[in-house]
């Protein structure tokens, strides 16, 4: 081995040795850390289990209402764990760009203050960022569909569940004995949590339609492809699929619209 590769081995190993236990597990945790997720998401072990509870306290927040204190059962759990993913805006970013994540609460779409949903930003995005041919930003684009797709049955599953156990909290309340004020204030406002987190991943999926299909539009205009006719197929196929399963009565007593 040169002189040169003993020198630097030596020094690696004086430098690992030297190493506290917390410092050795600090610079494991980075290294490993780098790894994200399926779809370019953190990976969840890198966060606690309940690290959505924050979405429903946002729901319901946003409209004056205090959330509940009861802890989150696992399918209240599941449910914004999945929702989380349809509430997160969709990307189209390289993947040195997701390797460290960009996860942080997002504001419900009650709040007047949250920003106004752009249509336009997804399709740009795709657009403007370096590609190393057309091609590959129609495959982002089909990517990012059928990965949407993939998730609305486990998504809606989850959420007829919980309203199915809600419906059965609901029915309970009147046989409980010695049921408390706060009980029942905390029970009514958890079914309004979950209600209003399957409303806001309604107004998601209308909103990555609206942006899938200007994204399409403006591609066949940059660069005209066949494979615009199997984008056209699954956004299709993403809108008949979220209007079969999004036909509740707005929980908050108004139609959520996308314009832009």
């Amino acid at each position: 081995m040169p002189a040169g590769c003993h020198r630097s081995t030596a020094k690696l190993r004086f430098f690992i040795s030297s190493l506290s236990g917390l410092g050795l597990v600090l610079l494991t945790a980075g290294l490993g850390g780098c790894a994200s997720g399926d779809f370019g998401r953190p990976r969840d072990s890198v966060f606690s289990d309940d690290m959505h509870r924050w979405v429903g306290q946002e729901a319901t927040g946003s409209i004056g209402r205090r959330s509940s204190d009861f802890q989150l059962t696992d399918y209240e759990r599941t449910l914004r764990d999945r929702a989380y993913f349809y509430i997160e805006p969709s990307h189209s970013r390289p993947a040195w760009k997701s390797v460290f994540g960009d996860y942080e609460p997002i504001p419900a779409p009650w709040r007047q203050k949250a920003p106004r949903f752009d249509r336009t930003a997804y399709g740009r995005l795709l657009i403007d960022e370096p590609h190393r041919s057309h091609a590959s930003r129609y495959a982002q684009l089909i990517e990012d569909v059928r990965n949407d797709i993939t998730q609305l049955d486990p998504f809606f599953s989850t959420a007829a569940r919980v309203a199915d156990l809600d419906q059965k909290r609901s029915a309970s309340l009147q046989y409980i004995s010695d049921l408390e004020p706060r009980e029942r204030a905390d029970a009514l406002a958890r079914m309004k949590e979950s209600a209003l987190i399957v409303q806001w991943v309604g107004l998601c999926l209308q909103q990555r339609i609206a942006s899938y299909r200007w994204a399409l539009e403006r591609l066949v205009v940059h660069a005209p492809d066949g494979m615009a006719a199997e984008v056209d197929r699954l956004i299709a196929d993403l809108a008949a699929r979220t209007a079969a399963s999004i036909g509740a009565t707005p929980v908050v007593g108004q139609v959520l619209t996308v314009k832009g």
